[in-house]
C-alpha cells in the first residue's frame, strides 16, 4: 500500500509542477496517466500493484465526474449560452436519441452473439460524452465561444439523461419479469432521475450558496477553509441525488450552473481549489484505469471489438450531430469539431462497472468494447485536441 502510494504521490507532485510545459504538448493529462498506470502496473513494469475493485473504481469515477460537472458549469458562460442554446438543445434532444439508435444498428452488425438488450445497454453506455476529457477543448478560448458552450452544456447533461436509460435496459436484460412494462418503467427512470437530480442540485446550491454569502460577510470563513465550500457543495449535490434515487450527475452540473450565475462575481477563486481537486481524482482514476484495466483489456480485444470501438468514436457520433445541427449557423468545419469532440470516458467507465457487476451473458464482450472505446478516446481525442483547436482558432480569426 506504501509503495503505491509514494509512486502516486511523486507522480501527482511532478505532473503538477510540469503541467503548464506538457499541456502545450499533443500528449493530454489523460494519455499521460494511462500510459503511466499501464507502464508502472503488472503489464508494465509490476510497480505499481494498486487493488482497485470495480465498486472503488466506479466510486472514483463517479466523485471526479461530480466534482467536473460542477466546476465546468460553474465556468460556463451564461450569456453565451442563452444566445446559442439551440445547439446543444439539438445535440441533447435530436443528437443524443440518434446517437444511441445508430449505436445500437451498428452493434447488432457487428456482435452477433449479443442479445437485443445486450447490444442496446452498450449504445446507451457509450452514448454520453465525457465532461473530463473535454477539458482541454471547453476550456480553451481559441475555440468558438458558442462551440464551447455547446459541448460544455452537451458533455454536462448527456451523461444524466442516459443513466435512466442505460438503468432500463440493464433491469431488463437482468430481470425478465419487468419486460411486459418497460415503457412505463423507461419514462418513470427518466422522470425519477431527472426530476429529483435537478431539485436536488438547485435546492442544495441555493441554501448553499445563501449560507456562504452569510459566513462571508461576518468573516467566518478563513483563508484556508475557504479552499473546500465547492468540494462539498458539489459533492453533496451528486450523494444527495444518487440516495433519493435522482442522478447526480444532473444534480452536480445544475448546481454547478446556479453556483456560477449567483457567485458571478466571486466564484473564481472559489472554484480554484475545487478545479485542483478534480484535476487531481481525474489522475488516479486514469492510473487506475491503466494500471487495472488496460491491461486486462487488451487481452480480450478482437476485431468486433476493435470496430465497433472506432465506429463509436466517427460514426456512431458524428452522424447524429451532422443530422441534428442542420440549419444551424455554424460552418461545416465546426460542426465536424462538435461531431469529433465527443471523448467518451467516466460516464461510461461507471457504466462499465455496473454491467460488470450484473453478470450478463454477453457481460465480458461489453466491458471489454467499452474500455477499448475509452482507452481509443483518450488516445485520439487527446492528440488531436490542440492541433485541431488551433486549427478551428485560426479560421474563426483568433
Amino acid at each position: 500500500m506504501y509503495a503505491d502510494l509514494t509512486i502516486l504521490s511523486l507522480f501527482v507532485f511532478l505532473y503538477s509542477i510540469l503541467a503548464g510545459r506538457l499541456e502545450r504538448t499533443p500528449l493530454s493529462g489523460p494519455i499521460l496517466f494511462a500510459t503511466v498506470g499501464l507502464v508502472l502496473g503488472p503489464l508494465g513494469l509490476d510497480v505499481l500493484t494498486l487493488k482497485v475493485d470495480a465498486e472503488l473504481l466506479r466510486l472514483l469515477a463517479e466523485l471526479t465526474l461530480a466534482l467536473v460537472l460542477f466546476t465546468d458549469a460553474a465556468n460556463a458562460d451564461l450569456r453565451v449560452l442563452g444566445r446559442s442554446f439551440r445547439i446543444p438543445e439539438r445535440l441533447l434532444l435530436i443528437g443524443l436519441p440518434l446517437t444511441i439508435l445508430l449505436g445500437f444498428g451498428v452493434g447488432l452488425l457487428v456482435f452477433h452473439d449479443l442479445g437485443l438488450l445486450e447490444v442496446a445497454i452498450l449504445a446507451s453506455a457509450l452514448a454520453p460524452t465525457d465532461a473530463a476529457l473535454g477539458k482541454a477543448v471547453v476550456t480553451n478560448e481559441a475555440v468558438p465561444a458558442e462551440i464551447r458552450e455547446g459541448l460544455n452544456l452537451e458533455s454536462g447533461l448527456n451523461d444524466g439523461i442516459c443513466v435512466p436509460v442505460f438503468l432500463t435496459f440493464l433491469t431488463l436484460a437482468v430481470d425478465a419479469d419487468v419486460a411486459g412494462s418497460h415503457l412505463e418503467l423507461a419514462l418513470g427512470l427518466v422522470a425519477e432521475e431527472i426530476g429529483i437530480g435537478l431539485a436536488v442540485g438547485i435546492g442544495l446550491t441555493l441554501v448553499g450558496t445563501r449560507v456562504l454569502r452569510i459566513c462571508e460577510k461576518r468573516g467566518w470563513v478563513t483563508k484556508t477553509w475557504r479552499q473546500l465550500p465547492v468540494v462539498g457543495l458539489s459533492m453533496g449535490c451528486f450523494a444527495a441525488a444518487q440516495w433519493l434515487g435522482g442522478s447526480g450527475f444532473i444534480a452536480a452540473f445544475s448546481g454547478g450552473l446556479l453556483f456560477g450565475f449567483l457567485e458571478k462575481d466571486l466564484k473564481h477563486p472559489l472554484l480554484l481549489a475545487a478545479e485542483g481537486t478534480g484535476d487531481t481524482l481525474a489522475l488516479i482514476t486514469w492510473v487506475s484505469f491503466g494500471a487495472g484495466v488496460v491491461g486486462q483489456v487488451i487481452g480480450y480485444l478482437s476485431w468486433p471489438v476493435l470496430v465497433y470501438s472506432i465506429a463509436s468514436l466517427t460514426l456512431i457520433r458524428i452522424v447524429p450531430v451532422l443530422l441534428s445541427l442542420q440549419g444551424q449557423p455554424l460552418r461545416p468545419s465546426g460542426k465536424l469539431f462538435i461531431g469529433w469532440f465527443g471523448p467518451r470516458g467516466l460516464a461510461s467507465v461507471v457504466f462499465g462497472v455496473m454491467v460488470l457487476s450484473a453478470d450478463l451473458p454477453g457481460g465480458e464482450t461489453l466491458v471489454v468494447t467499452v474500455a477499448c472505446t475509452i482507452l481509443l478516446s483518450i488516445l485520439l481525442h487527446g492528440l488531436s485536441a490542440n492541433p485541431l483547436i488551433g486549427r478551428i482558432g485560426r479560421k474563426a480569426g483568433r
